[in-house]
This record gives structure tokens, C-alpha cells and sequence, in this order.
């Protein structure tokens, strides 16, 4: 079973974002290690050859050669070009060939298509220079031949497969930074909508209240309290106007969220959508608040849109009760045996929304999976 309480959605995001890159890390340094000694291993079935024609060196020291030659990969991912440069004094030196093409794999994917390109062509004219080079290698075939057979096709191989890797690479960075900026879009227009359900239920009171003050200044014009009632009235048009000036934005204006007084609607159109609603409402909830009653309904909401993406046709449980000085929300639904031939389209923020919404009134919220079953549970002070 896994239990995700959802309190603040920009901390969850950050905590996830650094639980992501520690994982990351830790693979990419298993990884890295993995490299290093399958290069070293591929230079080991040559070390015969090293130790009696290429070189002076005996097999310990040629081992220790290619050892610390492999090493250099270690750090492919933040100095590439060091490993290019030993693998160019490896071919210079040993005539090995193994390192250059972790290397030019190694600068193409960490620092893009132009450096994998200008690695390429120097190790290209590099390795020309010494397939002429007199004597060089010991035991050859002819040079041109064994060079565009053997050394282009090598380098070019290499940095094709680093850049393509290079390009994933970006790809699903842009993938994450997409998701995080939805997540962070979510809680913004959440925000605004409390601001604007603030606004609507707040200045509706404050109007009444100011409409109420000038009746009562009107009654008592010669008594010595119509004053008094004319500041309240004017103390009431300014809340006002203060209220439209801080939150009122510049634009379309979009309806206040519904209260509790819409969640049969909501469960009907969820039902006709092919997800049927089970529905249990405490009378006294309609005694809350219109912030706390809105939030009722976007918790609700946001739970219905969920199940009918992830487990369409199963029948939502809904429970929203008065629980002492605390109210709870209560939505869950069976999840399908058998997952969707196609996943659903989903930015995953509307999680981040409803627990935006949640906390702005001081309240939990906790989604709970297991094998069979999802639910989601919100808890709001009563007020």
C-alpha cells in the first residue's frame, strides 16, 4: 500500500525533483563504473599484443597502463575531454583503439552535437597523420584502406550513437521541466481562483453589509447614531473597493467555483460519462463556509476527472461528512484489473491544484493506492 500525503504541492515537487536527481546520480555513477571496466576489459584481450610488439611494456605494466586509461572514464560526464585526450596518446603510443570510442561517444553526449563533430574530426586527422607516419603501425595493410575501413567508420559510429543519446538526453529534460512548470502553473491558477471565489463570497457580504448601514443611517438620520452608521457604510465601500483593486485581475472574468449545492450535478454528467457517482452528503456540510464549500467541490471534482482517466466504468465512492470541528472528503474508486491499452492524457497537476486548494483553508490532504484500490481523503477545519 502507498500512502502519499499531499501537503504543500511546491515542496512535493521540489522533494520529488531531488528524490529524481538522487536516483540519477547514483545510477549514473553505476554506470559510469560499468563503462570503465568494460573498456578496460576490451583492452585486456589485447595485452599480449601491447606487451610484445607494440611496446617496451611488460604485461603488469601495460595492465596498469590501461587501467589508468579506463579510469578517465569515471569522469566522462564532467571532463569528456579528458579521456579524449589519453585515448589520442593511446593510439599514438599503443596503437589501441578501444578508448577513443568510449571518448568520442563520452564528448558527443555530455557536450552536444559540436564537440562530438570537432572530436571527430581531430581524431580523424589525428589517426591520418600517423597511418603515415613511417613504421607505423608495425603490421599494417595498406594505409588508406585500413584507415577508411577501420579508423573513420569508428569515430563516425561513435559520435552518431553520443549525439543521439545527446538528444535524448534533452528531450526528456525538457520532458521534466514541461511537468514542473504545469505543476507550478496548477498551483497558480488555484491560487487565483481562491482569490477570485474570495473576492465573489466577500464582497457579496460586503455589499450587503454597506447596502444594510445605509437603510440603518437613512432610519436613524435624526438621532444622533447616523453618523456612525454613515462611516460603516463608507468604511464598507472602501473594504470594497480595496478587495477589487488587490485581486480583480485585468481580463475575462471567470464564475466563482460552485458550492456543495453542485456536486449532484457534477455526479450526474460523471455518471452519464460512463463513471457512476455513489454519493453521500452530511446535511450540515451545507452549513460551511462558500470558500470551504468550494473547496468541497473542486476536491470532488478533481477526484471524478481522475477516475474516469484511470478507471473508467468503476463505480466512485463519494463521502463528505461533518466530523466534529473538522470536515472530511472521502472519494475512492476500484481500480481495473488490466490497465488501459493506452494511457491517458494527463499533465499529473491536478493533484497539485486540489492540494493547493486544500491547504489555502488549513486543511490534509492524503491519496492512498493499493492493488485493488484508490482513495483520496481531504480534511478541512469546519470554521
Amino acid at each position: 500500500m502507498q500512502v502519499k500525503p499531499v501537503g504543500s504541492a511546491l515542496r512535493a515537487a521540489v522533494a520529488a525533483g531531488r528524490r529524481r536527481a538522487e536516483g540519477w546520480a547514483g545510477s549514473a555513477r553505476a554506470l559510469d563504473v560499468l563503462t570503465a571496466l568494460s573498456c578496460l576489459a576490451l583492452m585486456a584481450l589485447d595485452l599480449p599484443g601491447l606487451a610484445a610488439d607494440d611496446n617496451s611494456l611488460n604485461g603488469p605494466q601495460a595492465a596498469a597502463v590501461l587501467t589508468a586509461g579506463s579510469a578517465t572514464l569515471l569522469v566522462r560526464r564532467r571532463a569528456p575531454w579528458l579521456a579524449y585526450v589519453t585515448a589520442l596518446v593511446f593510439i599514438g603510443w599503443l596503437h589501441e583503439l578501444t578508448l577513443i570510442q568510449f571518448a568520442l561517444y563520452s564528448v558527443a553526449r555530455y557536450r552536444g552535437r559540436r564537440a562530438g563533430v570537432l572530436a571527430t574530426v581531430g581524431y580523424i586527422a589525428f589517426t591520418f597523420v600517423l597511418f603515415n607516419l613511417p613504421g607505423w603501425p608495425l603490421h599494417r595493410a595498406d594505409t588508406l584502406s585500413g584507415f577508411l575501413s577501420l579508423v573513420v567508420p569508428i569515430g563516425v559510429l561513435a559520435t552518431a550513437v553520443g549525439i543521439a543519446a545527446n538528444r535524448q538526453d534533452l528531450v526528456r529534460e525538457l520532458d521534466a521541466r514541461r511537468a514542473e512548470a504545469a505543476v507550478l502553473h496548477a498551483v497558480q491558477q488555484e491560487r487565483t481562483s481562491v482569490a477570485r471565489d474570495v473576492h465573489d463570497f466577500v464582497g457579496r457580504e460586503l455589499t450587503l453589509l454597506t447596502v444594510r448601514s445605509e437603510v440603518l443611517s437613512t432610519r436613524a438620520r435624526r438621532t444622533p447614531y447616523a453618523k456612525d452608521f454613515e462611516e460603516l457604510a463608507d468604511t464598507a465601500r472602501r473594504a470594497h473597493l480595496v478587495l477589487n483593486e488587490i485581486i480583480v485581475q485585468r481580463g475575462e472574468r471567470t464564475p466563482s467555483t460552485p458550492g456543495v449545492e453542485g456536486l449532484p450535478a457534477l455526479a450526474e454528467e460523471s455518471g452519464r460519462a460512463g463513471s457512476p457517482v455513489c454519493l453521500r452528503l452530511d446535511p450540515d456540510v451545507h452549513a460551511l463556509s462558500p470558500l470551504r464549500q468550494a473547496a468541497v467541490y473542486r476536491v470532488v471534482q478533481e477526484c471524478l476527472t481522475n477516475a474516469a482517466k484511470h478507471a473508467r466504468g468503476e463505480t466512485i465512492e463519494v463521502s463528505i461528512a461533518a466530523d466534529g470541528p473538522s470536515l472530511r472528503i472521502s472519494v475512492s474508486n476500484a481500480l481495473p484489473a488490466r490497465a488501459p491499452g493506452r494511457a491517458p492524457v494527463s499533465a499529473g497537476s491536478g493533484t497539485a491544484s486540489m492540494s493547493e486548494r486544500v491547504r489555502s483553508l488549513g486543511g490534509s490532504l492524503t491519496a492512498t493506492r493499493t492493488a485493488a484500490r484508490y482513495e483520496v481523503v481531504a480534511t478541512l477545519p469546519r470554521g
